[in-house]
């Protein structure tokens, strides 16, 4: 999953970073909230995890920012060396879904970040996801519509399964890269683009079928439900 992580120690950031990626996690660290801020303007992120006490905008503040801009439910870990009650509360409140105090143990860490994905995206625990007339089959790399299967390719698979996990969410071209390619240094823009036309040409994603994918200027790509209306 991709998580976004705030922190202003560089020493706190690349363990927190280690303590995650050694669970396969794609880790985005940020030393200033205006610079998570801006990137989670234009970027998707599946779990952000939070300091509080960072330079220009508390942590608190880029909660209550990321609530009104970006996401009402998207998961929410606060790290910090507050400890009150009322801290907590105030944060809870704020719209974070756990707390944690510092020194963090690596173990509780990935627990708690495996419990709130868990519970925020239910579909990537899932082997078979029903999408009628779709079942996607993530243990055989495969799609089938009406019980026929739809021949794609892996990538083409892999697309299609992410937007499948995630229908009705917004997801950046960024995200849409490293979830399926992974991290790049040189990504042809248009090799994203290719690939969303071929799956929703294989998979006919148009409303007739009952969903589409609609591009998002300069941002990225949402997977629809549409009625039969």
């Amino acid at each position: 999953m991709r998580i976004a992580i705030l922190e202003d120690d560089p020493d706190q950031l690349a363990l927190l970073t280690r303590f995650l990626s050694d669970r396969g996690h794609e880790l985005h660290g940020y030393l200033s909230g205006r610079e998570i801020m801006r990137e989670s303007a234009r970027e998707s992120f599946d779990l952000y995890l939070l300091d509080w006490q960072v330079p220009d905008v508390s942590g608190i503040d880029v909660l209550r920012w990321i609530r009104e801009q970006v996401s009402k439910t998207v998961p929410v870990l606060f790290v910090t060396i507050r400890d009150t009650e009322e801290n907590i509360v105030v944060a809870l409140e704020a719209g974070a879904h756990d707390y944690m105090v510092k020194p963090v143990r690596k173990e509780e860490l990935n627990a708690r970040v495996t419990a709130l994905l868990r519970r925020a995206y239910p579909a990537t625990d899932k082997k078979l996801i029903a999408a009628p007339p779709f079942e996607i089959d993530l243990a055989k790399g495969e799609i089938r519509c009406r019980d026929a299967r739809v021949e794609l390719t892996p990538k083409e698979f892999e697309l299609a399964a992410t937007f499948f996990r995630n229908i009705g969410r917004l997801l950046s071209r960024g995200y849409l890269q490293e979830t399926v390619w992974g991290r790049m240094n040189e990504f042809a823009t248009r090799t994203l683009d290719t690939h969303v036309s071929k799956i929703r040409k294989k998979l006919a994603l148009h409303p007739e079928s009952g969903y589409r994918i609609v591009p998002v200027y300069n941002y990225g790509y949402r997977l629809e439900r549409v009625s039969a209306d």
